[in-house]
C-alpha cells in the first residue's frame, strides 16, 4: 500500500488536508483526497484555489453510500454548539447534530481510521454526557475510540489553542498520542515587518491599552478578554472567528494580518489567501492548528499501517512543512 485515501468533512479551508498530506509523506505514503465537503461558500472558494477541488456543499444532502471508499475520515465538525463563545447548547443546536452526519458516513463506509477535532469544552459539556454520547455512538459502530486535549503551544505554534482530538480505529492497533514537545516558535518568526496602516488600532484604543501595560521590548500580543482585562504574552491567545476586532493586538498597537493568523495556525506561506480580510479572519479562527493535527495523524497512520516502525524525531519543523524522517 503506497496511497492513503481520505475524505475531508467540514473541511473549512483545508487545515486537515495540509496535515494529512505531510503526515502521510513522513510515513512513506501519498495521501489522496477522494471527497471533501463544506457548506461555507467562501471556504469552498479558498479550498478550491489551493487544492483545485471544490468541496461538496450540504453534507446532509449527500448519500453516504455514494461517497468513495476511503481509509481515513477527517472531520473538524462545527464547534459553536460547544464553544465558550457560543451558547453551549450542544446537541440542542442544529449544528451539534451534524456529528451524527459523521456517524452516518462512518457506519456506511467503515474507514480504517477516523480523526475528529473540536473545542476542548466538548469534553466537559453537559457534565461530560455529550462526549460520552459521541464515544458510545462511535463504539457502537465497531470502533475503538480514544481522545485527548492538545495545546498548539506544545507543538511549536505561538498560540494557546487547546483542542480535543478523537481518534478511532476499526481494528486493534498500538496507537500512542504524540508527546514530543517542540520548541516554541518566536512571534518574530510569525509577524510581518511591513504592515499596512489599516491594521493599526485607533489612538484611543492604543492609549487605553497602555493604561494597563507598558510597551515590551520583544514582540508580544496583548489580549483583552470578555471582562475587559488585558494580558500580555509572547504568544497569541486562541484565534476566534467571532471575537471583537481588537481583542488581540500586536504590541498593543495593531491587529494581526491574515498571513500572520494563518501562520499562527501552522499553514505554510505557500498557502494562498484570496478571500477578504473579514473572511480570512473568520476562516483562520475556525481552522485547526495544522502541526497538532499532523502529529496526531502521523501517529494514527503509523499505528494502523506500519507495525512497530521506529522513527528519528529530529528535524521536526512547525510551519506546516515537516521533514521526512529517517529510520533509526
Amino acid at each position: 500500500m503506497d496511497k492513503i485515501k481520505y475524505i475531508d468533512l467540514f473541511c473549512g479551508v483545508g487545515g486537515f488536508r495540509v496535515a494529512i498530506t505531510n503526515a502521510a509523506k513522513r510515513n512513506g505514503f501519498k495521501a489522496e483526497c477522494v471527497f471533501s465537503s463544506d457548506i461555507d461558500l467562501e471556504c469552498q472558494k479558498q479550498y478550491f484555489h489551493n487544492f483545485k477541488e471544490l468541496p461538496v456543499g450540504d453534507i446532509t444532502k449527500v448519500i453516504a453510500q455514494e461517497i468513495p471508499d476511503h481509509d481515513v475520515l477527517l472531520a473538524g465538525f462545527p464547534c459553536q454548539p460547544f464553544s465558550i463563545i457560543g451558547y453551549r447548547k450542544g446537541f440542542e443546536d442544529t449544528r451539534g447534530t451534524l456529528f451524527f452526519e459523521i456517524a452516518r458516513i462512518i457506519d456506511a463506509k467503515k474507514p480504517k481510521i477516523f480523526i475528529l477535532e473540536n473545542v476542548k469544552l466538548l469534553a466537559g459539556h453537559n457534565g461530560g454526557k455529550t462526549l460520552q454520547k459521541i464515544i458510545s455512538t462511535l463504539n457502537g459502530l465497531g470502533y475503538k475510540v480514544d481522545y485527548k486535549i492538545l495545546n498548539a503551544l506544545d507543538f511549536g505554534l505561538p498560540q494557546k489553542r487547546e483542542r480535543i482530538f478523537l481518534v478511532g480505529f476499526h481494528k486493534g492497533c498500538d496507537f500512542s498520542w504524540p508527546d514530543k514537545s517542540m520548541k516554541l516558535r518566536p512571534l518574530s518568526a510569525i509577524l510581518e515587518s511591513d504592515v499596512p496602516e489599516r491594521y493599526f488600532a485607533s489612538d484611543r484604543i492604543r492609549k487605553s491599552r497602555l493604561k494597563h501595560h507598558k510597551p515590551t521590548t520583544e514582540p508580544t500580543i496583548w489580549h483583552e478578554n470578555k471582562a475587559g482585562n488585558i494580558s500580555v504574552h509572547p504568544f497569541s491567545c486562541a484565534l476566534r472567528a467571532g471575537a471583537s476586532y481588537n481583542y488581540l493586538l500586536v504590541n498593543g498597537e495593531r491587529r494581526l494580518t491574515p498571513r500572520e493568523m494563518f501562520r499562527l495556525q501552522g499553514f505554510p506561506d505557500s498557502y494562498k489567501l484570496i478571500s477578504t480580510d473579514y473572511q480570512l479572519r473568520k476562516q483562520a479562527g475556525n481552522s485547526l492548528p495544522v502541526p497538532v493535527a499532523e502529529a496526531v495523524i502521523f501517529e494514527a497512520i503509523k499505528a494502523m499501517f506500519i507495525s512497530q516502525y521506529p522513527y528519528n524525531l529530529e528535524g521536526l519543523t512547525i510551519d506546516g512543512q515537516f521533514a521526512l524522517f529517517e529510520k533509526k
